[in-house]
């Protein structure tokens, strides 16, 4: 390697490590905050096991910042349908940045806003969702279907959060 080639690739190295270390690129540089296969699962299983606990057998969802599914599990028991119900709560809590149940009440309302729930068919208005949060992001969503009521669903979806967010 020639002296000028030589000069040449250290002035670039030199000015590459300067920039990447450079405190404004950190900042306006997006951190990936996403969700471990091995936290989504052990906080499916509480949600489940608080469920269960309760008495009822539930389907739990997982969603990650995409609104791709990330775990589901369906407790032994659990109806068919409840994979369907709280796969469309994570998506929709995930989707909208809020729990389902704020939204279900917020179309029956507003009657002008009905058309929310319809935005596509994976969007479900009905309690038992919440987003996942990460440090003030939503990084995924959190549904779950099959209890006799939204109000236990939402305390099995919570149970999840605990383990999610453990402060």
């Amino acid at each position: 390697m020639t002296k000028k080639l030589r000069v040449f690739v250290i002035s670039i190295l030199v000015l590459l490590v300067s920039v990447l270390s450079n405190p404004l690129w950190a900042q306006a540089s997006p951190v990936q905050r996403s969700l471990t296969l091995e936290l989504a699962a052990r906080a499916a299983m509480a949600a489940v096991q608080q469920c269960l606990d309760n008495g009822f057998k539930v389907s739990v969802a997982i969603v990650d910042h995409s609104g791709l599914l990330k775990v589901q599990m369906k407790a032994d028991g659990a109806g068919p349908h409840t994979l369907d119900s709280s796969f469309r709560k994570a998506y929709t809590s995930n989707s909208l940045r809020g729990p389902t149940q704020r939204f279900a009440v917020l179309t029956v309302n507003n009657p002008e806003l009905r058309a929310l729930g319809q935005m596509n068919e994976k969007i479900l208005l009905l309690g038992g969702g919440f987003p996942i949060t990460m440090n003030g992001e939503v990084i995924g969503g959190v549904g779950v279907g099959g209890a006799p009521g939204i109000e236990h669903d939402e305390v099995c979806a919570e149970a999840a959060l605990k383990v999610l967010n453990p402060e």
